[in-house]
């Protein structure tokens, strides 16, 4: 992992992740998608608080991997997967931080779900 630079150059933007693990129950479609009691809830600056799962806590054979990435100067490169089922998509609506910067490792091998796209229950 590598340290982000951006919060040397930006210390008045907070990102902070719950130090308790907390119970989050994901669904889209009527598919129960994640059901764990160890998600890490992830608050940074004004944006809404984001619910990030273990991987194995996922029912990963709903998801299929994008092409899509995208760049955040606090928590690095995320990857994408769209969410498949039998004639049911939803593209781009799960991310992960593969490798995120130190400052935010504990989301590491964790993902997290657009909450206009899928039910998220458990995140306040």
């Amino acid at each position: 992992m590598a340290r982000a630079t951006a919060y040397d150059e930006h210390p008045e933007h907070k990102v902070e992740i719950d130090a308790e693990p907390t119970s989050v129950r994901v669904v889209w479609n009527g598919h129960v998608l994640a059901d764990s009691p160890r998600a890490r809830i992830l608050r940074e600056g004004r944006y809404p608080a984001v619910a990030y799962v273990p991987r194995e806590d996922v029912d990963m054979s709903k998801l299929e991997r994008s092409e899509h990435t995208t760049y955040c100067p606090f928590k690095g490169t995320a990857s994408y997967y769209s969410l498949v089922h039998d004639a049911e998509r939803s593209e781009n609506t799960v991310w992960t931080y593969e490798d995120p910067y130190d400052q935010v490792e504990g989301i590491s091998g964790h993902l997290a779900f657009y909450a206009d796209r899928v039910e998220i229950e458990g995140v306040s």
